[in-house]
């Protein structure tokens, strides 16, 4: 028997949505690669996603559904039928629904999984129909997707080669290195033809080992260095006079603001010396085309709405918006969006009861939410035991023996293991969906490799199965995956150019398509209107009132990095994806025991040596960490990589049993890095 070749799509949070190529056997997935025909994957894979495989067929998976029958977090389970389980999800719903009403049961869904489909609709149809609450998913970018907007007026980012062209690159808060190795060799092709690359960030990442030059910035002074440079830019006549009277709005506010931050104040703010702040400054102002590229870290701050604001004003003020291999790079997700009555048909729904904020979901399961509290959670493509802030209050709230919670789930998590009923979950082979990237200009179909295993069913599988249980007849809620994606995509063609001609015929066929372009549009913004109420980039934007923020950008300190201890920043860790792959040994052992990075001077004063366990605690709790003396991060700066399950951690807890479930100050965002800890060493 010969083997099949099956094309598909990663599917988990990353810019470069990797095309597949997974050879089957017999029905047995034995190969995995990257699709070699793909601009952007080229035919190699991450270092997570390499080792897929072990991940499919492992021998942990959850393979059917479970009952708890022990106490809560107690991880007794008995094996029970698919029938069952939705017979007494279905039970417990109704009668939470008759005694509180819908709004009482809330979904819970991040990035486990990508894609239209298992994602997307998943997020929306079963839970519109049941009134259910909705869920502010606001954990990872919300505050970028308010500021950029809010600018630019869309989130149209340049296909990943055109830095070929680019002269200066400045990463910010940016390590495409770990968080997007498909960017890097392009980047690195553009060095070795002299492009200069600058990588501000606190840490010394793998990206910024090879970079030109490495500003190691404090924590959450992101809008103070931006600031700093437009002071120079305007204070020596730098800036494209030209280009901000014709094209933004508010630009002498903004000069006006920006003489507040001169490079003496900015540097007693930021940590850097004020040569260099006005070295690059002029460095920015006088390299055409420069291309200012940063992710989702600098915004998980309380000021960090304001700090994406000031990057996005940046290149206006030197009028690089429009130019080829110049402009702001963050991401590609603006230039399709999905028909949104069609992905979610709220429109024949009882209306939305409210709206619960993700960040918030140990207060929430704890009483901060009323009339009517939660009683039922529903979790899938998440584990917020290991990947949300203020962990120690959520798992307080799974603890409590009024609610009921369902998990679905590939593994048994740290947050399934709180559950009441656990879902067997497919794996990407396993189900079929369409992927929309934020990193690159293709859309990725993904054809599913291989049946499922055990009883496991995928997201969209078992929302249907649900809807069915729960008695709703409506064609929409019980629909194939490849119908969903054909009636999306057909809703949603007239009103997005990009998707001109590309049918699911094509996708399947294909496998990656790329969105349409002309030659006029390649660039963003190449014909200088800009879709805000002005037509101009809004460097004053009224529509910050209404987020109670400055108009303008401005620095605001985050009160709590001020006072003792350590700011602790949870960075993206190299073999996880979040707390994806975290529990996979390979990729355990790849990666390492749970560590936090202090510099020398901060461990000389705590007499702590390199190797030493060490306890990170805040009022909000404390974990065991093994401590690494590293001078890649600043004195004050400690850094502990996300993603290690609590489960696999020493005592059962990780570093989110520090960081706080505050709000930044756009969006609702997350703040897992406006975090202060003191490190004690144990003994």
């Amino acid at each position: 028997m010969t083997s099949t070749q099956i094309r598909g799509a990663c599917p988990h949070d990353c810019p470069d949505t990797c095309a597949l190529i997974t050879e089957v056997h017999a029905g047995r997935a034995v190969a995995l690669r990257g699709d070699p025909a793909h601009p952007m994957t080229q035919g190699w894979l991450c270092a997570k996603v390499r080792p897929y495989l072990e991940r499919v067929y492992s021998t942990e998976r959850v393979l059917h559904p479970l009952r708890r029958v022990g106490p809560k977090g107690g991880d007794q389970w008995e094996r029970i039928s698919w029938a069952a389980a939705l017979a007494e999800i279905a039970e417990r719903w109704q009668a939470i629904i008759a005694t509180h009403g819908a709004a009482a049961i809330l979904p819970y869904s991040y990035s486990g999984t990508l894609g239209l489909v298992q994602m997307g609709v998943c997020d929306e149809r079963l839970w519109n129909r049941m009134g259910a609450s909705g869920l502010d998913r606001t954990i990872c970018c919300s505050a970028s997707h308010v500021a950029v907007p809010a600018t630019l007026g869309v989130r149209h980012g340049p296909d990943p080669r055109e830095v070929l062209k680019s002269k200066l690159v400045i990463l910010w808060g940016n390590n495409p290195a770990t968080s997007g190795p498909h960017f890097m060799p392009l980047l690195r092709a553009a060095q070795r033809q002299g492009t200069y690359v600058v990588v501000v960030d606190p840490r010394r990442s793998l990206t910024a080992q090879h970079a030109d030059l490495f500003l190691q910035i404090r924590p959450a002074t992101d809008a103070a260095l931006a600031l700093g440079l437009m002071h120079v830019i305007f204070a020596e006549g730098l800036q494209d006079q030209a280009w901000l009277a014709a094209h933004t709005h508010g630009w002498r506010e903004l000069q006006d603001r920006a003489a507040l931050y001169p490079p003496e104040r900015v540097a007693a703010l930021t940590g850097l010396e004020s040569e260099v702040i006005v070295d690059l400054a002029r460095r920015y102002a006088t390299t055409k085309p420069a291309m200012l590229k940063f992710a989702d870290g600098i915004q998980r701050h309380t000021n960090g709405g304001q700090a994406v604001r000031a990057l996005c004003c940046l290149p206006a003020l030197v009028g690089q918006y429009g130019v080829p291999g110049g402009g702001l790079n963050y991401s590609t997700s603006g230039y399709v969006k999905w028909a949104s009555a069609a992905v979610g048909h709220a429109h024949e729904c009882p209306p939305s009861p409210r709206s619960i904020n993700m960040n918030r979901l140990g207060a929430v399961l704890t009483g901060e939410v009323q009339d009517p509290p939660i009683m039922g959670l529903y979790v899938y493509g998440a584990n917020p035991v290991a990947s949300a802030p203020n962990a120690g209050l959520i798992v307080r709230g799974l603890l409590r023996e009024d609610l009921f919670t369902v998990v679905h789930e590939q593994f048994m998590s740290d947050t399934a293991r709180y559950a009441d009923i656990v879902l067997p979950a497919t794996t990407q082979l396993e189900q079929v969906d369409l992927h929309r990237p934020y990193g690159h200009r293709h859309l990725q179909y993904n054809h599913a490799a291989i049946a499922p295993l055990g009883e496991a069913h995928s997201n969209w599988d078992t929302m249907r199965a649900l809807a069915q249980a729960m008695g709703y007849t409506e064609p929409w809620l019980h629909a194939s995956a490849e119908e969903v994606i054909a009636e999306i995509l057909e809703a949603s063609r007239p009103h997005n150019p990009q998707l001109t001609g590309i049918t699911l015929e094509q996708l399947q066929r294909e496998g990656t398509v790329a969105l349409h372009f002309t030659e006029e549009n390649f660039t963003p913004y190449a014909d200088l209107r800009f879709p805000t109420p002005s037509g101009k980039v809004e460097l004053l934007c009224a529509a910050m009132a209404q987020h109670g923020v400055d108009p303008l950008p401005d620095h605001v300190p985050v009160a709590e990095l001020d006072g003792t201890g350590l700011i602790l920043i949870s960075a993206g860790a190299h073999h996880f994806v979040s707390s994806t792959f975290g529990n996979q040994p390979s990729l355990r052992n790849k990666q390492g025991e749970p560590r936090i990075e202090l510099n020398p001077q901060d461990a000389v004063v705590r007499g702590i040596s390199d190797g030493d366990p060490v306890r990170v605690v805040n009022a909000r709790g404390d974990c065991l960490l093994r401590a690494q003396i590293s001078s890649d991060v600043p004195p004050g700066v400690a850094v502990a990589l996300k993603g290690h399950w609590p489960s696999h951690s020493p005592e059962g807890r990780n570093i989110n049993w520090t960081t706080s479930d505050d709000l930044a100050d756009l969006g609702g965002g997350a703040v897992f890095h406006s975090n202060r800890v003191e490190v004690v060493r144990l003994g």
